[in-house]
């Protein structure tokens, strides 16, 4: 689907599908046109936009990382991430039968890698994640009656926070910022 950024690409389809009706517009017309389809005045507020958005992301793409946290037990990390949790068990991957499993887990906007290879993490390994209301979900996971996890909420002076300890000593943070 085509945004704003493509506004010139725009122009010339629009020009050309004109042009192929015998009405005759310049290029700068359709710009103007272009821009005030996105509710904007002229070409050069648009183009400002266009400008910015671009210097906004380098080439490069970065994307936010993806946490592995190392596990030595399948079964306890299922019951923990998709039982306790919530989480949703996404894909795994095994290199064979009797293989170590590599796995994606998520819920809502948050995934992580589990991984039983020995190379790939180290235990207690630490995640800081953002949520919009920590105390809905501490309610969540009390109400589950985990038997070896009762987190609490504390107050810190960024926010609440909520941290959860899996069976192999991995942390993770939820934290809702002020």
């Amino acid at each position: 689907m085509r945004d704003f950024r493509d506004a010139k690409l725009m122009a010339k389809t629009l020009r050309q599908a004109l042009a192929d009706r015998n009405i005759s517009l310049t290029h700068s017309e359709t710009l103007e046109i272009v821009a005030r389809q996105f509710g904007l005045e002229q070409w050069n507020i648009l183009s400002a936009k266009i400008d910015a958005a671009g210097s906004g992301r380098a080439a490069i793409g970065i994307e936010p990382p993806m946490p592995i946290f190392r596990i030595f037990s399948v079964e306890k990390a299922m019951e923990f991430y998709c039982g306790f949790l919530g989480f949703t068990l996404d894909w795994e991957h095994r290199f064979g039968e009797n293989f170590p499993l590599y796995c994606q887990v998520s819920r809502e906007g948050m995934a992580l890698h589990l991984s039983e290879h020995s190379g790939d993490a180290s235990p207690g390994a630490k995640v800081f994640v953002r949520v919009a209301n920590v105390r809905a979900y501490h309610a969540e996971l009390i109400g589950k009656d985990y038997r070896y996890m009762k987190p609490g909420v504390e107050e810190a002076p960024w926010g609440l926070e909520m941290t959860v300890i899996d069976p192999f000593s991995n942390r993770i943070v939820f934290c809702e910022q002020k």
